[in-house]
This record gives structure tokens, sequence and C-alpha cells, in this order.
């Protein structure tokens, strides 16, 4: 039986209040697991969230598809818009009832990617908790949502975090005058030695570092 879609069109995403945006030209292929077919993703965003103790029915995934009015968290697999990001509202169980919480990806070329990357963040959280690990940053705290007229709230860098070691150039290998698309493809070869993304079992802060790299070479 196919699923009716919602009427409404030029959808734009409801974005989480103060969660920054890639530019389209930064984004990568998605170096995890993509086993799981586009419905699946965005299926296991959800029951990731509810295992991690979002409340039952609560997640609300938004993006600029439209969506099945019968699944209204999965996007129609036939609509391919520009904007491939994807951000997921919850509620938690113990919070207050008007407490939303928010969760968002965009820096990866398709909403299945984003979708999976955001399901295998929630799987990590709810792991590390079971395990009792405690992070420098409350991770709950982090994807609270303000009320609309304060700021978001950001899990805090450390200050060695926002100063590269070495030079932008230096870390991804290639010449200090690298054009942009030389950039890039350096940035995912580097991944690709450290045995991808962070979700996949590669190094966080060697991810993070060529990151920054990559990001300081293309603003120049």
């Amino acid at each position: 039986m196919s699923s009716t879609q919602q009427t409404d069109r030029d959808r734009t995403i409801d974005w989480p209040r103060g969660h920054d945006r890639t530019d389209p030209a930064d984004r990568e292929p998605y170096p995890g697991d993509l086993a799981p077919t586009r419905k699946e993703s965005f299926q296991s965003v959800v029951d990731e969230l509810e295992a991690w103790e979002a409340t039952e029915g609560s997640v609300r995934i938004e993006t600029a598809s439209q969506h099945y009015v019968d699944r209204p968290n999965i996007p129609h697999q036939h609509d391919k818009p520009d904007d491939v990001g994807v951000a997921a509202y919850f509620r938690r169980e113990g919070e207050a009832a008007d407490q939303e919480f928010g969760v968002s990806c965009d820096c990866w070329e398709t909403q299945r990617e984003n979708a999976r990357a955001i399901a295998l963040w929630a799987r990590r959280q709810r792991l590390a908790e079971r395990c009792g690990v405690q992070t420098a940053a409350d991770t709950v705290e982090t994807a609270r949502l303000p009320p609309a007229d304060e700021d978001a709230i950001a899990a805090p860098a450390a200050p060695s975090e926002d100063v590269l070691d070495e030079e932008p150039h230096e870390i991804l290998e290639v010449s200090p005058d690298a054009p942009d698309e030389v950039v890039r493809a350096a940035f995912k070869a580097q991944v690709r030695d450290l045995n991808g993304h962070p979700d996949t079992g590669g190094s966080a802060g060697g991810f993070q570092k060529l990151k920054r790299a990559r990001e300081a070479m293309l603003d120049e």
C-alpha cells in the first residue's frame, strides 16, 4: 500500500535555533555505515532517540522534502531538494513537557547520510551513558533548545581545539595555495586514512583537526 504525500510544497526546514548551517560546497560523502535503506535510515533516527529516552511518539523529523502523511518522519523517496539537511526534535522522559530538544546534521551530501549520522550519534550517546562515561559538556544540555528569544546552548570547545598546532596546508599535506578542490580531495583522503568518521570508529580528535584545517584553507 503506497503512502500519501503531504500537499505542502517549497518546504523549508525548521532548523534548530542556534545550529550552524553547512555551506553546500563543503558537504562530503558520508564515510560511515550506509547499509540501511533511506526509509530505514530515517526510522533509525526515531528508534535511536527513543532508545535514548526520548518520549515515545515525540520525535519529529524535519527536512526540506515532502513527507508521507501516514509516515510523517519519512520524506518522499523521489523528492530531491537542494537543502539536504535533517533536523530531529524530541522531548525527553523526566523533563518538562514544554521542553524540546533538537539535533541536526547537514554536512553530508544526501538526506539519507545526514539522517544516518544523527541516528549513529544518538546511539553513541546512549551507549556512553550506559557505560557511565562523563563528558566535559552535558550532551542533553547541548541538545536542549532555548526559548525563542534566547540563544541556543552550544557545546563549549576546549581552547586547544580552536588552535591548530600545525599550518593547515601541512596537516592536509597540500601546498599553501592549493585550490579548493584539491583541499577537499586531500581532506577526504586523510579521513580515509583515519579509518573514517568518528561515528564509525575513526579518530574524533584527528577528524576535527582535519576539518578545522580544511575550513581554514577554504576561508582564505
